[in-house]
């Protein structure tokens, strides 16, 4: 006799090898034919069937019928960029985006160095933006002799949240030979640049092959009980290293896993050689033209507002940028570009828009290209992205933690502070948008990115929840390569990824804002989604399905 629950149900996982599953009792999300859908029928992994229980009932009568209880079902998530293994080991390891000064992230570094007896300490998410400064001090990183005082001649690795900057211990930074002659190095504070790669290189070597084994698999099954599916890996020489990059081949997990290699190409022969080296699904993602606001190394054109003597740091040549896109366009290869300041975005168009003469801008979007988070695009830099059919992999929840007119953005930026992350703007000219977290820097929780895109801290740059969800869902498959217009969608023929949820109420949009934003009428004939206001609970997810498998399910 199968499962059920304290009240007789069945669970809505149990499928007991029926080939054909009948979903019923809740409501699903599919298409405005079907807005009020309450059933759906799977069969070998694929959705055959949207409509009403009792056309359901009729259509498939020997199913496996499973109750929803009243559940809401909606196409899974797609996380496109991803650092698997530093989320696992924040998920498992220490944590430091708790801290709120200084001496509370070195007695968190403390209380673990007590607790765990480790090679490396490796530790991420401090931010030393958002301390307290009622004390002096207490707003400031720590320093490598903190650090030293109190793990004395341990190996410590601190990421700041960005993971574009570290601070080390001595015990680290006397294993990376030469480090004092890299560009970014000081003896005390946290290194940034290419001296903070050599050592975060160093501190990559030191974790174990079990180690990372149990951290990336900790951080998938992470992503799959928030709704994910799928997630991009944005790997690269100075991210993770090969060895890290190249294990994620070998991880067998229900959430698909796609590999991004940021390493520069300059000729299509070296498109193909990074490719067999690495195994890599596609160049670029990571690819650093610059680093991040946060630890003052994104590329702007002028100096920032709280340190005038520096306009961060520019990884990449102009030349490099062209002569990469032009090798992985040739190669029809999708390429992407790490670009946060506008000086980065500059480059990156500028290159686009010679290739879009040179090559033809069909060329360009037949390879889907990808600019990972392009926070200070411009309008003209949009309409040059939009024409060459590029997708913008971007991370609302950056703005949820540091936009607004008082935080971080603010303080590196000034009035530039407000106008990054404009996804109104972006979509108005027509480029692609795919939502993501960035994880380890802000949490895989699709629901709330929703809610950061649709609720920007600037109101001018928000889009609309259900732009926003598509975003999450069928851009993230999009920005992955996969373009067939029923991935990422649940409608008949589309593969049967979805997930379950408890939710409080659906709502749908309305059909003017002078109106509402917000409406419940059914003339609408838009399929409703959660509320994803400030102030609504989220929907807490129970079950995950990744091509008709569940990958997992809520005790």
């Amino acid at each position: 006799m199968a499962n059920r629950d304290r009240r007789g149900r069945r669970p809505v996982w149990e499928n007991d090898g029926v080939t054909t599953q009948l979903l019923l009792g809740g409501m699903v999300y599919s298409s405005p034919a079907v807005p009020d859908a309450t059933a759906m029928a799977v069969t070998d992994g694929t959705v055959v069937w949207v409509g009403t229980d009792d056309v359901g009932r009729a259509l498939h009568p020997d199913a496996h019928v499973i109750d929803l209880q009243g559940r809401f079902v909606s196409p899974a998530f797609v996380d496109c960029h991803v650092h698997l293994t530093d989320t696992g080991i924040a998920l498992g390891g220490l944590n430091l985006s708790g801290a709120g000064s200084r001496s509370e992230c070195l007695r968190m570094l403390a209380e673990y160095l007590s607790e765990h007896d480790e090679d490396l300490v490796w530790g991420l998410g401090w931010d030393a933006s958002a301390w307290s400064s009622d004390e002096p001090g207490q707003d400031s990183p720590p320093t490598t002799s903190d650090i030293d005082a109190v793990a004395g001649g341990r190996a410590v690795y601190l990421a700041r949240i960005d993971e574009h900057s570290a601070a080390a211990s001595s015990g680290l930074r006397r294993l990376v030979p030469g480090l004092e002659s890299e560009h970014g190095y000081s003896p005390e504070q946290p290194l940034v640049a290419d001296a903070h790669h050599r050592v975060r290189t160093t501190a990559r070597n030191l974790i174990g092959a079990t180690a990372r084994r149990r951290a990336q698999l900790r951080a998938l099954d992470h992503a799959a009980a928030r709704g994910v599916v799928a997630v991009h890996e944005n790997g690269g020489p100075d991210i993770s290293g090969l060895d890290d990059f190249r294990s994620l081949a070998d991880l067998d997990h229900g959430v698909g896993v796609r590999r991004y290699w940021g390493e520069a190409a300059s000729s299509v022969d070296e498109v193909r050689h990074i490719l067999d080296r690495t195994g890599a699904d596609a160049i670029g993602g990571d690819l650093f033209v610059d680093g991040a606001l946060g630890s003052h190394t994104a590329w702007l054109c002028e100096p920032y507002s709280d340190w005038s003597s520096t306009s961060g740091v520019s990884y990449l040549s102009e030349q490099v940028i062209l002569d990469h896109l032009r090798a992985t366009t040739e190669a029809r290869v999708q390429a992407g570009f790490h670009m946060i300041g506008d000086a980065a975005a500059a480059a990156v168009a500028q290159a686009m828009e010679v290739l879009a003469a040179e090559l033809g801008t069909p060329a360009l979007a037949r390879c889907v290209h990808r600019l990972e988070h392009a926070e200070m695009v411009t309008r003209a830099q949009a309409e040059i992205f939009a024409r060459c059919g590029a997708v913008a992999s971007m991370q609302p929840l950056f703005d949820a933690a540091w936009g607004g007119t008082e935080d971080l953005y603010a303080t590196r930026l000034g009035d530039r502070g407000t106008g990054l992350n404009d996804f109104a703007m972006l979509a108005k000219a027509g480029v692609s948008l795919a939502f993501s977290s960035d994880s380890p820097v802000c949490d895989i929780d699709p629901w709330s990115t929703v809610r950061a895109a649709a609720h920007h801290r600037t109101a001018s740059s928000s889009i609309s929840p259900r732009a926003a969800f598509a975003a999450c869902t069928r851009g993230g498959w999009r920005a992955g390569g996969v373009n067939d217009g029923l991935t990422g969608t649940l409608v008949p023929g589309a593969p049967a990824h979805y997930a379950v949820w408890e939710v409080d109420e659906l709502v749908v949009a309305a059909a003017t804002e002078n109106v509402q934003r917000w409406s419940t009428d059914p003339r609408s004939r838009v399929p409703a989604l959660p509320d994803v206001a400030p102030g609504a609970r989220l929907p807490e997810c129970v079950e995950t399905v990744a091509g008709g498998r569940t990958i997992f399910r809520r005790a």
